[in-house]
């Protein structure tokens, strides 16, 4: 944590108006007294957690699963926690997206200092994007909010519903509100989204109760964007519990960020699969331009995708980007592609959705259009559409009844007889199964295939790899 804190504080001792530095020292002293210090603290309970991004239209919140078991146990010290969350799927499954799991599923999710790692049965497996994150999770909790707005020079003002604390935790401003009993209500922060700009992140907490000396809400309901990521019950707090303090593994600390890789694959003249990573895209060459179907991940991904589409097909401009669906895996590179020039070919639901959240702030970690704004331009797509253009026609179909996400589309080029499809079939290895869940989201496209009478050889996924459609049968148990 990058302790340069400048803080604005609301006060619950003091009256209305600015604070001084001094004053709001004060506060959160008092603060720190009525709560009860904890040099590390282990809280558990259950309740349900939002799969972000992941919402079946863009208008409605994120699914979610149930959490059984939840326990974290942080030491502030050393800057360092420990979250444990065992998840269920929901019966029925929620409509939208998010991977899909068979039975429970635990998370074990670690920081310590700079470093971020999961846990995979006994492997410690680095996690080099989540350490910011992390960190910033620790001082959102309420101890947590004391002891880092104490590290600056705080000042206040009073708030609605008590005394707002400001403070810088590297380049997130974190605001919390501290109510006249001394308690740490709220506590709002921004982090940078590739599809939201500066998005809030509020965690909301209530209910406090006396744990053996040390007052801490046992409910807790954190938002990000505006929709629920987490709505926890609290059973059971522990204070300054002994080994609470984590050390990253040695791999860990020397782990490095792989190179983005963009693999090509010709599937046909013409047409490429550019693999190389969890998602995948496809280009498409024209007489005159580029097309490429989808924009997965971050502007990192979509640039090493734009370069490997120049170098396949040099000296033509990427004119369309194909966008299949809205969730956030496969929607957080397209405006890279706005700032390109190309125009976003999308499902007519999105089109509200990305110019009203593109006009969001961007000042945390600003991206190449917030550096150089143009306007997008979008085509939309109702139920089909068709681009030409003396190239391979690539037909576009809404996928009609679709579980994990309202709007999603198919490519179909009929000459080459490729389906491209997002996250309703992934193919598995090589005498491998598809996860239970995932079976019916592969059941629907099928029945669209039938439907829109498509013969197709090949299945060009957006996830995993290109496979005879022969395949795509016998993994539904149809043949």
């Amino acid at each position: 944590m990058t302790k340069r804190l400048c803080i604005l504080i609301p006060v619950f001792a003091l009256a209305a108006g600015a604070v001084s530095a001094q004053d709001a020292k004060a506060v959160l002293q008092k603060a720190s007294s009525a709560m009860g210090n904890a040099n590390s603290i282990q809280y558990t309970g259950s309740g349900k957690a939002g799969l972000i991004g992941q919402s079946f239209t863009p208008t409605v919140d994120w699914p979610m699963v149930n959490v059984t078991a939840y326990t974290r146990t942080i030491d502030y010290a050393s800057r360092s926690s420990r979250e444990e969350m065992t998840r269920i799927e929901q019966t029925p499954r929620p409509k939208g997206g998010g991977a899909p799991f068979a039975g429970e599923q635990k998370q074990v999710n670690l920081v310590s200092g700079p470093n971020a790692w999961n846990m995979a049965g006994n492997a410690a497996q680095p996690a080099l994007a989540a350490a910011d994150e992390r960190q910033l999770q620790i001082w959102l909790t309420p101890h947590g909010f004391i002891k880092g707005a104490m590290d600056g020079n705080a000042t206040a003002k009073n708030g609605k519903g008590g005394t707002e604390v400001t403070f810088m935790s590297g380049k997130s401003k974190v605001v919390g509100t501290i109510n006249s009993q001394g308690m740490v209500t709220k506590v709002d922060t921004w982090t940078p989204s590739p599809v939201l700009g500066d998005m809030l992140l509020e965690t909301m907490y209530s209910d406090y109760k006396d744990f053996s000396g040390v007052k801490f809400p046992t409910h807790i309901v954190q938002n990000q964007g505006g929709h629920p990521v987490l709505d926890l019950t609290v059973t059971d707090v522990k204070a300054n519990v002994a080994n609470a303090a984590l050390t990253a593994p040695d791999a860990v600390k020397s782990a490095k960020a792989p190179p983005v890789v963009a693999a090509s694959q010709k599937l046909a003249d013409g047409v490429w699969f550019i693999g190389g990573g969890s998602h995948n895209s496809v280009v498409i060459e024209y007489p005159a331009y580029i097309a490429v179907v989808e924009a997965p991940l971050s502007e990192e991904r979509s640039l090493a995708v734009i370069a490997e589409a120049k170098k396949l097909v040099p000296n033509k401009p990427i004119k369309y980007l194909i966008n299949t669906h809205h969730h956030w895996d496969h929607s957080s590179g397209v405006r890279t592609y706005v700032a390109e020039g190309a125009t976003v070919i999308t499902s007519e639901m999105n089109k509200a959705y990305y110019e009203r959240d593109w006009k969001a702030p961007r000042t945390i970690d600003p991206d190449m259009l917030a550096k150089s704004p143009k306007k997008a331009n979008f085509i939309t797509v109702k139920d089909s559409y068709s681009l030409t253009d003396g190239g391979p026609t690539l037909e576009l179909h809404l996928t009609q009844g679709d579980m994990h996400n309202a709007g999603i589309l198919l490519g179909y080029l009929p000459k080459e007889k490729i389906l491209i499809e997002a996250d309703d079939f992934t193919p598995p290895a090589p005498g491998g199964s598809l996860i239970p869940t995932t079976t019916n989201f592969g059941n629907i496209l099928y029945d669209n295939v039938q439907r829109l009478k498509l013969d197709v050889q090949t299945i060009a996924p957006l996830h995993g790899r290109v496979v005879p459609f022969a395949e795509f049968p016998k993994a539904l148990g149809k043949g």
